[in-house]
């Protein structure tokens, strides 16, 4: 049986787009029908570069075109809620990049918008389909780790430039909005193994030079109901790149060297009593997996791990890292009059 293709309108022009779904829309037979950037030049580049059939004029004219059913906001934070809301309300699909909206309350309006209007929206935590994290979870699953005792999530890579709108709080900004929030749900997503979600203990952080209220790294501590202890740290400043997630059980341990990019690194290094040994699975884009794991649901009614239920508990665990660590909660930004 053929399965209708998705199709899709992208908010922006981002790079990171090309990862995250030209290439995911193109490997699934998907359409990119429309792409809209403030620049239309740009807008009109990226249609030229990546086989997107049309370039709508503004932001909200492509929430408003019929013809598009998902659309994919991998704008700066600040305009993930807006957008998303604007989205909802017209009766599309979404698929956001993380996290879905500025704070808590905002994501709750998202959490609102997508029960009434009867569409999907999920968060784009795309490490979480890749066989790397299956992978870690099975480990778990099977009783080769034992009982889960520790976890070790760090997020942390080299600084953005000064100009760059990860530094800008007004566009709620921070290394725990961009890098962080990774590492709280692969914690948050052990609750099946570690007695049920964890809670936060404290937070630690260090505000960035020149940017008032926005995190240039933040360590905050978990513990879990069944007595295992989390440590999820993200740096936006940090001297290389680093995004490792450990497992620590009674029989064992397991670490996935680079969780959040496993197409650059798929080793899963796994030590027991019976030694160690290092499993490759597999280069190929988690956000392939994630576009897969997204169509399924939509045209196949397949589960769906995530949705605004998870999109919301993530939200509340960030604004509660932020206010434990002494930082403001990230504010939502207003939907501009025209897109």
């Amino acid at each position: 049986m053929t399965v209708e293709p998705l199709r899709i309108g992208v908010l922006g022009a981002a790079r990171i787009a090309e990862l995250s779904i030209v290439g995911p829309a193109r490997a699934g037979g998907h359409r990119l029908v429309a792409v809209a950037a403030r620049d239309r030049g740009r807008a009109e580049a990226f249609a030229a570069a990546h086989g997107v059939e049309r370039v709508a004029c503004s932001y909200a004219d492509l929430v408003a075109d019929p013809e598009i059913e998902v659309v994919y906001n991998p704008l700066a934070n600040g305009l993930h809620g807006p957008w998303n809301l604007a989205a909802l309300r017209a009766g599309k699909h979404v698929l956001t990049e993380k996290p879905s909206a500025s704070n808590a309350e905002e994501a709750a309006e998202v959490h609102v918008a997508a029960a009434k209007a009867g569409t999907v929206l999920m968060e784009g935590f795309h490490y979480l389909f890749h066989p790397v994290t299956r992978r870690l979870h099975e480990l778990l699953d099977s009783g080769a780790l034992g009982e889960l005792r520790h976890v070790e999530a760090m997020v942390a890579m080299p600084a953005p430039p000064d100009s760059d709108v990860r530094w800008s709080l007004p566009l709620a900004g921070g290394a725990l909005m961009d890098l962080g929030c990774y590492s709280l749900h692969a914690l948050r997503m052990l609750a099946p193994w570690a007695g049920g979600a964890p809670r936060l203990v404290g937070a630690r952080g260090a505000e960035r030079a020149g940017a008032p209220g926005v995190d240039e790294w933040l360590y905050a501590d978990l513990e879990f109901p069944g007595g295992a202890t989390g440590s999820a740290r993200c740096h936006m400043a940090y001297d290389e790149w680093q995004m490792s997630c450990r497992l620590v059980g009674t029989r064992g341990e397991a670490t996935a060297m680079n969780f959040v990019q496993p197409h650059l690194d798929d080793r899963v290094v796994v030590r027991t009593a019976d030694g160690e040994r290092t499993e490759e699975l597999g280069r190929r884009s988690s956000y392939t997996y994630q576009l897969d794991a997204f169509a399924a649901h939509l045209r196949e009614h397949a589960p769906l791990v995530l949705g605004e239920d998870d999109a919301l508990a993530t939200m509340r665990l960030i604004d509660d890292c932020y206010q434990a660590a002494g930082f403001p909660v990230r504010p939502r930004t207003a939907l501009p009059a025209t897109g």
